[in-house]
């Protein structure tokens, strides 16, 4: 007979556990047989004693398995299932150009993704500002915009992976949110229900990252590339720098506007195409829709000059209840804040550093992010023209426009980013954004 304090006990005291162990206290979060308090027992013996590999994929299945998976099967697609997901980070609209790059090459993109919480953004928040799109269908819904635009980007569904749902709304309250094998599970139980065949990480480092230690967000790379492959799910992973925004904006409407523009003209900010085109290239070849790096490469920049990525977007957005011009002319559905205002630096210089959560944290005081989960947000609000780390400001180049509702708001985001963002004589030593590739 198996007994919840048991199980707890025994991982409590370093011991491994069993597949059946893991699927009776599984089942116990779903059906709600165990007590809020025994689960929160086991996620603080998950925190301190950990979870091997097997234990691990092991948890990942129990959960994933835990309510409705997806099944493609029926649509004979006539291509690979695909995903990406990101730790998440500022400015960070990499998805809305990735999943109509990998469309456009021959694959198929049902992104499940999340809302924005404290200073990161979220991608469900971006989509939300794009009037009629509908980021919450019906699974027939999902699977039908999937086989007709190659893509469709929505949020979790309340049956996919419920175990996960309960559990993290536990850990969230318990202090082990921040637990590698739990992690893992997390994000790699709603990917497996979603059905996937090839899955790509962007796990971030550095000051706005939920990982800011490189050494960390290594090791979370690494356990979900190797449970993912555990688990029958190829996989791959990506260690990108986030010690500063990606892109030039942050704050969804802007962040939509230049995801879109990137998309029309094939080329957008240095650093967040560096970005997108390494994940797409990857998820090309985990899909095999490439035979190598350098064919890989062509297929994704063939997709962003010749405009079909744009079009798949535009498909997309259309199909989910957007308009159908919303790559033409984005301008006449995003919102706009009726404030703009230039956030100078203190003195004249290059840009040498940056406190990234604290840029995302301006973010949110001006309306454009969550302090809980039920908060609500303003769109249009946010940062334009952000100032990239080696880029020289002064009187004509200011560290940011900043977009808001009031002159009093804009003024105190001003001052804050003048104290996130240092700027120093000389420009320092640059960075690549994409700092290793991890193979499951």
């Amino acid at each position: 007979m198996l007994l919840p304090q048991e199980i707890i006990r025994k991982k409590r005291d370093g011991a491994p556990l069993g597949e059946d162990e893991i699927r009776f206290m599984v089942r116990g979060i779903v059906d709600g047989t165990i007590a809020k308090a025994q689960i929160g027992a086991f996620a603080m013996a998950v925190f301190f004693r950990g979870l091997s590999m097997a234990e691990r994929v092991a948890l990942t299945m129990a959960m994933a398995r835990s309510g409705r998976t997806i099944d493609w099967k029926p649509l004979a697609l006539p291509g690979p299932i695909l995903d990406k997901h990101s730790s998440g980070g500022v400015g960070d609209k990499v998805s809305l150009i990735l999943a109509p790059i990998v469309a456009a090459c021959g694959g198929f993109v049902p992104m499940i993704s999340g809302r924005g919480l404290g200073h990161t953004g979220g991608t469900l928040d971006k989509l939300d500002t794009i009037p009629g799109y509908n980021s919450r269908p019906d699974i027939p819904t999902f699977q039908r915009v999937v086989r007709e635009a190659g893509a469709a980007i929505i949020g979790q569904t309340a049956d996919l992976a419920p175990a996960d749902r309960r559990l993290y709304a536990i850990r969230d309250v318990t202090a082990t949110v921040e637990s590698i094998p739990l992690i893992t599970a997390s994000i790699l139980a709603k990917k497996i229900a979603a059905g996937l065949e090839g899955l790509m990480m962007d796990v971030k480092f550095g000051s706005g990252a939920f990982m800011p230690v490189y050494e960390h967000a290594e090791a979370l790379a690494q356990s979900i590339a190797t449970v993912a492959r555990g688990a029958g799910l190829a996989s791959a992973a990506i260690l990108s720098d986030m010690n500063q925004v990606l892109g030039r904006t942050a704050g969804n409407a802007l962040e939509v506007l230049e995801a879109v523009e990137a998309l029309k003209r094939g080329d957008g900010e240095e650093r967040l195409m560096t970005v997108t085109r390494a994940l797409a290239v990857e998820m090309l070849l985990l899909g095999r829709l490439a035979k190598d790096q350098a064919e890989a490469k062509a297929k994704v920049k063939q997709a962003l000059v010749s405009g079909a990525a744009a079009e798949r977007f535009q498909r997309m957005v259309a199909a989910l209840g957007g308009p159908n011009d919303i790559v033409e002319r984005p301008e006449l559905h995003l919102p706009r804040a009726p404030v703009r205002f230039e956030a100078k630096p203190s003195r004249p210089g290059f840009v040498v550093g940056m406190d990234v959560r604290a840029v995302g944290l301006v973010v949110l005081s001006l309306g454009g992010g969550r302090r809980r989960a039920d908060d609500r947000i303003d769109p249009a609000v946010g940062l334009a023209s952000v100032a990239g780390v080696g880029e020289k400001v002064g009187p004509d180049r200011p560290l940011a426009m900043i977009h808001a509702r009031s002159e009093d708001d804009a003024r105190m985001a001003a001052a804050d980013l003048a104290t996130a963002i240092q700027v120093g004589d000389d420009p320092p030593v640059s960075s690549p954004v994409v700092r290793a590739r991890i193979k499951g």
